[in-house]
C-alpha cells in the first residue's frame, strides 16, 4: 500500500500531524521504533504547561494524545527506519531495519532529538524525580528552591537566568574556568545574587533519598540541591537526512511555521525542527501545520 503521507515518530508532534492527516481524509501510517511509544515526554514525571492539563504525568498526556489518534483509525507501524530513499519527482521509500519498505508521497519527519546526558551515577536513577533536561519545562517545581544547572553552553547560561527567577539558589556547575556561551549572559548571571558559581569542577555523583537532595563534586564536596538539570544541549536525530541537504550547521531540519523542507514532499515537526521553543505545545503545533501543509501539496 502507498500511503499520502508517512510520519515518522510518534511523539507529540507525529501523534499531532497523525490526527491532522487523518482528519483531512489522508491515508497515514505512523512509523514508531518503540511499541506504543509517545516520545520523551513520557519520561517527565509531571507537566505543568500544557493547557488545560496543570500537573497531568508525561506519560498520561503522552498516552491521551496516542488514545485520540487510534480513536480516529490511525495506522501504526513499529519499525525503525533506516533509509529514506527519493528519486526526483518521485514518491518515498521507507526502508526498514528488517529489509521491509512502504512507500509515502510525503513524509512528515518527527524523529525528535534527545538531550545529551551527564551519563554520572545517579542521573538515570532521579530522571523525572530531580533531574531535568529542560529548564523551561520543569523550573517551576522548584520555586524557592536550590537547584544546580550542569554545563557551559548558551543552553546552561539560558537555563540559569530562567531558574534564577524562581529558584532560591542556582548553582552553575561548569567544568573549565570559561565558558562556551554568550558572554553577556554570563555578565548578566553575575549580576544575580542568587547564582553561585562552581567553576573548574564536575559532578561525578547525583545522590538522593527517593528525590534528590543533592551532587557530589569530583573533590567529594557536596552540594545541597533539590533539583539537577542538566543542560548539555540536544542531539537532533535527523541522521536520516543529511544527504538531502536539509538540516542546518547544528544538525536541524530547516523548516517554516508550515514543516515545508527544501526538499519536495518531505516536512518536518518537533524538536528536530529549527526553532527557538521545543516544547510539548510547539511540538503539536508542529505536526498540525506540517498534517495542513501535506494536505495542501497533495491537493
Amino acid at each position: 500500500m502507498k500511503y499520502d503521507v508517512g510520519i515518522i515518530g510518534s511523539g507529540p508532534a507525529g501523534l499531532s500531524a497523525a490526527i491532522y492527516a487523518k482528519r483531512a481524509n489522508l491515508s497515514a501510517v505512523v512509523i514508531e521504533k518503540e511499541y506504543e511509544g509517545t516520545g520523551q515526554i513520557a519520561e517527565s514525571g509531571q507537566v505543568d504547561n500544557y493547557p488545560g492539563f496543570p500537573g497531568i504525568s508525561g506519560y498520561d498526556l503522552g498516552e491521551n494524545f496516542r488514545e485520540h489518534a487510534v480513536k480516529l483509525g490511525v495506522s501504526f507501524m513499529e519499525q525503525e527506519v533506516t533509509e529514506i530513499k527519493k528519486e526526483a519527482s518521485s514518491d518515498f521509500e521507507l526502508v526498514f531495519a528488517d529489509g521491509s519498505q512502504v512507500e509515502a508521497k510525503t513524509v512528515i519527519y518527527a524523529a525528535g532529538a534527545t538531550p545529551r546526558r551527564a551519563n554520572i551515577p545517579g542521573e538515570q536513577e532521579y530522571a523525572g524525580k530531580g533531574v531535568s533536561y529542560c529548564a523551561i519545562c520543569d523550573g517551576s517545581f522548584y520555586r524557592g528552591k536550590s537547584v544546580a544547572v550542569l554545563g557551559g553552553g548558551d543552553t546552561a547560561l539560558d537555563d540559569a537566568v530562567y531558574l534564577a527567577d524562581v529558584a532560591e539558589k542556582v548553582y552553575v556547575i561548569h567544568r573549565r574556568k570559561e565558558f562556551r556561551g554568550a558572554a553577556v549572559t554570563v555578565a548578566k548571571l553575575r549580576e544575580k545574587e542568587n547564582v553561585i558559581f562552581v567553576l573548574e569542577h564536575q559532578v561525578k555523583e547525583i545522590i538522593g533519598e527517593q528525590k534528590v537532595t543533592g551532587v557530589v563534586l569530583e573533590d567529594a564536596a557536596v552540594i545541597d540541591v533539590n533539583g539537577v538539570f542538566v543542560a548539555y544541549g540536544a542531539v537532533p536525530q535527523t541522521d536520516l537526512l543529511k544527504k538531502f541537504a536539509v538540516l542546518d550547521d547544528s544538525g536541524y531540519v530547516r523548516a517554516g511555521e508550515t514543516g515545508e523542507t527544501a526538499l519536495e514532499g518531505l516536512y518536518v515537526a518537533g524538536d528536530a525542527k529549527t526553532k527557538k521553543l521545543r516544547q510539548v505545545v510547539t511540538a503539536v503545533s508542529d505536526g498540525a501545520n506540517a498534517a495542513t501543509a501535506v494536505a495542501e501539496y497533495l491537493k
